[in-house]
């Protein structure tokens, strides 16, 4: 087992990043010609010369190699375990040919690092694909533990929509700072590089594909977690995970200790999303995710509509967010405004399942320069070394075979609002009915049943999120009222059992992806929320 020095403390870090920022802000101000700005009027939109971006599509870097470069950016871990039973081989677009390697050779030997390299050692680090039952079916591991302690709890998290579990590099280190924790991150089943077993729904009718194309997500989960042998976790989902992290606690509830949503996607109600065949984008502003660059949209500027009590603390309030929020529910399905029709190119598109990542496939050389579009943008405000790292994972998640990226438009319509609105359903975490054998199958008596009596759950924005904060305020409102429901006629031993609550946490400086943009703000919030974990299950 081998064993990691140290990279540097938390200083040298955060000084590496800000050096790399400004050299290449010096090359922007004395406009030093690049290949990238010389490629023509697109270069704006897709910054990568041509030449450049053959040379990575001829490079072929496979994914594996791709997440490696990526955690070795991680503090203290010098030489990061990366398994290569997937993402080590070409992409294969035969939905038949399996992902997965079974040779013990690509197996990744845990590494720990140690007090003398590492101040909030030791730990030790692991990554390891976990097979599922069925045919291709596995998930990307990475876990952190503390060596010499006892592990009271865990923590488990869930990145967005055509991601990977190595956008969290810039966490791993920070949170597993907490005592009594094990943290996991995972990729999701048919992204990152866990397998991408071929997506196909059976149902007909349009809620039975949305519930069948959530469980193909959250069944695999569960499955882990039984694998595991983990009884309860705290669960963090970012985006599309933190959508799967609500439908995954009222399918399977009980399992839960906190829910944390890195700023979720598909609470907010729009009626064109539930009713429409493919609604028109609404002012939720998913194109900001292509558009809105980091460093100059983000990290350097601070959103007007939010005062500064506002983004910290459990008070948080983007002025008229709560009004917009409280006329959330209130929107008339029946006479939705009239509204002007997609293209019925982009409805095509939408209904044949073409992903944004089939484009990225179908265009060969011209793929790296594609993704170069977003990767320009979503890091520009880190070092050039750090953010080709990361243009190169991105590339190598995107090229490969289509899985579970099909399951977007059962789920979502443009725009980025939800078929099935978690405003309808999120005041039920927590508060299902479980039977004593701790199913919500079973045949026992309903009269035999229990109820939850709750969690904590954390809703958690950037402060320039694209995503509608609106949403997150009308959900804590709908679990509060819940709870007050609830609790009206309850005992007063009840009312003190009872561990559900909500919040929204503005996170400054940060926009859609809070736990990059704004990653020391993000560790030190999230570490309280673990550490009250710890208390809570203490005076339990």
């Amino acid at each position: 087992m081998s064993t990691a020095t140290a990279n540097g403390n938390d200083d040298d870090f955060t000084t590496r990043n800000q050096q790399g920022m400004l050299a290449s802000q010096r090359l922007k101000a004395n406009n030093v010609p690049t290949e990238a700005n010389r490629t023509g009027r697109f270069s704006g939109y897709f910054p990568l010369g041509y030449k450049e971006g053959f040379s990575q599509w001829w490079a072929n870097v496979p994914a594996a190699k791709a997440e490696h470069a990526v955690m070795s950016y991680i503090p203290y871990l010098k030489q990061p375990p990366t398994h290569t039973h997937s993402g080590n081989s070409l992409p294969s677009e035969t939905p038949s040919t399996s992902s997965i390697s079974e040779d013990s050779s690509n197996n990744a030997q845990a590494v720990q690092t140690h007090s003398n390299s590492d101040p909030y050692g030791p730990r030790q680090w692991h990554s390891k694909l976990v097979k599922l039952s069925g045919k291709d079916r596995a998930l990307n591991e990475f876990s952190v533990e503390r060596i010499d302690e006892a592990i009271d709890q865990n923590l488990v998290m869930l990145h967005g929509y055509g991601a990977g579990l190595g956008f969290f590099y810039k966490n791993f280190e920070g949170l597993s700072r907490v005592k009594g924790w094990k943290l996991y991150a995972l990729d999701l089943l048919g992204m990152g590089r866990s397998s991408r077993p071929p997506f196909r729904l059976k149902a007909n009718t349009r809620q039975e594909q949305i519930t069948e194309a959530e469980n193909w997500f959250i069944d695999a989960l569960e499955e882990w977690r039984v694998q595991r042998k983990i009884d309860r976790f705290t669960l963090l989902g970012h985006s599309l995970g933190g959508y799967m992290a609500v439908a995954y606690a009222l399918k399977y509830p009980g399992h839960l200790n906190k829910l944390v949503l890195a700023s979720p996607v598909g609470i907010p109600e729009d009626p064109y999303a539930v009713n429409a065949d493919m609604p028109e984008p609404g002012d939720s502003t998913l194109a900001n995710e292509f558009t809105q660059d980091q460093q100059a949209d983000v990290k350097d500027a601070s959103n007007p509509r939010v005062p500064e009590s506002a983004k910290t603390g459990d008070n948080n309030n983007f002025l008229n967010a709560r009004s917009k929020a409280q006329q959330t529910g209130k929107t008339d399905n029946n006479n939705p405004p009239p509204r002007k029709p997609l293209p019925k190119w982009l409805t095509y598109l939408w209904d044949a399942n073409v992903s944004p990542f089939s484009l990225v496939r179908w265009s060969g050389p011209l793929g790296p320069r594609l993704v170069s579009g977003w990767t320009s943008r979503r890091f520009s405000h880190l070092g050039p070394e750090e953010s080709q790292a990361l243009h190169t994972y991105a590339y190598s998640l995107f090229k490969q075979r289509g899985s579970g990226e099909y399951a977007l438009s059962y789920i979502l319509a443009p725009g980025a609002f939800a078929r099935s609105p978690l405003i309808r359903r999120i005041q039920g975490v927590g508060r299902q009915y479980l039977q004593p054998d701790g199913s919500t199958t079973s045949t026992v008596e309903s009269e035999a049943r229990r109820r939850e009596n709750g969690i904590p759950i954390v809703l958690m924005y950037g402060e320039n999120d694209w995503m509608d904060i609106a949403g997150g305020f009308a959900a804590e409102q709908k679990l509060k009222d819940e709870k007050a429901k609830i609790l009206q006629d309850a005992t007063d031993q009840e009312r003190r059992k009872d561990n559900g609550s909500a919040k929204v946490t503005v996170i400054k400086r940060a926009g859609h992806h809070v736990y990059l943009d704004g990653w020391e703000e993000f560790n030190e919030v999230m570490r309280e929320e673990m550490e009250d974990v710890t208390r809570r299950a203490k005076q339990s």
